[in-house]
Order: C-alpha cells, then sequence, then structure tokens
C-alpha cells in the first residue's frame, strides 16, 4: 500500500485557548477528492488552516509527501507543491484575470507563460476574461479563477474551502465540474463543503466531523447510503 500524499495524525488545534480539534487524524491518497463535511462549528475549516500552516497544531503532525510539515508556513508548503483556496477574499479583485494567475505562479522560476496558456485551454472563461478585471466576473468565474491562480503551481494537492459557498443554485454544478477538473489534472483534494450531497457525490471517500474529531470515515457512496449520516448531517 502506497503512503498517503497527505497525513493528519492526531492533531489538536484551535483559536487562542478555544480548542476546536480534538485527536484528530485523516489522511488523502494520491489524485483522489476527499470531502469533509459536518455541521458549522464542526472544524472543517481548521482542519485546512491547520494542514496549510494557518495555524500550528497544539498537539500531533501533519505529513506531506512523506515529509513532516507540522507548523511549516504557507508560502514554504507552496514552494513545495501544496495548494489552498480560501472560502473568501480567494482572487484580487482590483486585477486582471492574467494578473491574477501571474500570481499565483509568482514563485514559479520559469513556465508562467505556459502554465497561463495551458489553464486558459482547459478553462475556456479565462481565455475568454483573460483581461478582464476579477471584480467584474460573477461568483462561480470568481471561484474558476481561484482554482485556476491555485494550479499555478502545479500542486500535487488541492485545499478547497467551501467551493458552493454563497452561490445560486445553478452555478453549483458548474462549480463541482471545475473541481473535478482540476482533480482530473492530477492534483489530490481535500475539499470542505456544506453542500454535503454534492460534494459526496464528486468525491472517493468522506469524514464527517463533529466538535472537531472524525464521527464517520468511509468511502463516498457509502457515507451517502449510511441511514445514520443522512439523520444526523444530510437533512434525512
Amino acid at each position: 500500500m502506497t503512503e498517503p500524499i497527505l497525513s493528519v495524525d492526531g492533531v489538536d488545534s484551535g483559536y487562542g485557548d478555544v480548542q476546536v480539534l480534538d485527536d484528530l487524524s485523516m489522511h488523502l491518497e494520491d489524485d483522489e477528492i476527499v470531502c469533509l463535511i459536518g455541521p458549522n462549528g464542526a472544524g472543517k475549516s481548521t482542519v485546512l488552516k491547520t494542514v496549510f500552516g494557518l495555524l500550528t497544531p497544539w498537539e500531533g503532525s501533519v505529513t506531506f509527501a512523506g515529509e513532516d510539515i507540522t507548523g511549516v508556513d504557507p508560502a514554504t508548503l507552496v514552494r513545495q507543491g501544496m495548494g489552498y483556496v480560501p472560502q473568501i477574499e480567494n482572487v484580487f479583485s482590483s486585477m486582471t484575470v492574467e494578473e491574477n494567475l501571474r500570481m499565483g505562479g509568482v514563485s514559479r522560476e520559469s513556465g508562467l507563460d505556459d502554465t497561463i496558456d495551458r489553464l486558459c485551454e482547459r478553462f475556456p472563461l479565462l481565455a475568454d476574461k483573460r483581461g478582464a478585471k476579477a471584480r467584474t466576473l460573477s461568483g462561480g468565474q470568481r471561484q474558476v479563477l481561484a482554482f485556476a491562480r491555485a494550479l499555478m503551481t502545479d500542486p500535487d494537492v488541492l485545499l478547497i474551502d467551501e467551493p458552493s459557498a454563497g452561490l445560486a443554485p445553478n452555478i453549483v454544478e458548474d462549480v463541482f465540474e471545475n473541481v473535478q477538473t482540476v482533480n482530473d489534472l492530477g492534483t489530490a483534494i481535500m475539499m470542505v463543503e456544506q453542500n454535503a450531497v454534492e460534494g459526496l457525490g464528486i468525491s472517493d471517500r468522506g469524514y464527517v466531523l463533529d466538535q472537531g474529531t472524525v464521527r464517520f470515515e468511509d468511502e463516498a457512496d457509502a457515507l451517502l447510503d449510511n441511514p445514520e449520516v443522512g439523520q444526523l448531517y444530510l437533512g434525512g
């Protein structure tokens, strides 16, 4: 069995004196999509922030590609092959689409133009809006730009926080299709999603968090079919 690309082992974490994660463990295999679901306040976003070095675990460890990255700063993690798309403020509104992409690739030493061209080909919207200010984009279009900007460094792992948050229902399906497109490019994804049914619907596996710990872990289809998960976390 191959080693997971990302492992979280026995992590306690939180904000100030407030503990949010309690002995939390999970993993992400190479090339898969894993969805974290659970009620508000369960600690889902805190997991991503802890993995990405925005929070330092009080206890436990985080391993990425076989290396201990516990508490390593985000800039270093980006250079090592990890990307992060936060829920809000995930694009530079005053910059054009192309300028946003170039900012995403600022740590690259070469190949910037080729990567932009490749992403514009994969996401035609970017080519159509290449010179437009990000503030003129719709919510769904901004999310595509946020994904693409994070892909400018060719990450092995992408952490995505609530990709469908605040979007109109008719846009949500497109956003999840774009998440799958990112995964098809060879990037493993750990995703927090409040829309649990849609999130699990495109995922390989899932974790149900409650009060900062893992309540359920299973294949995504099995979680969707689990009556207890359905009753407690999927609205019946």
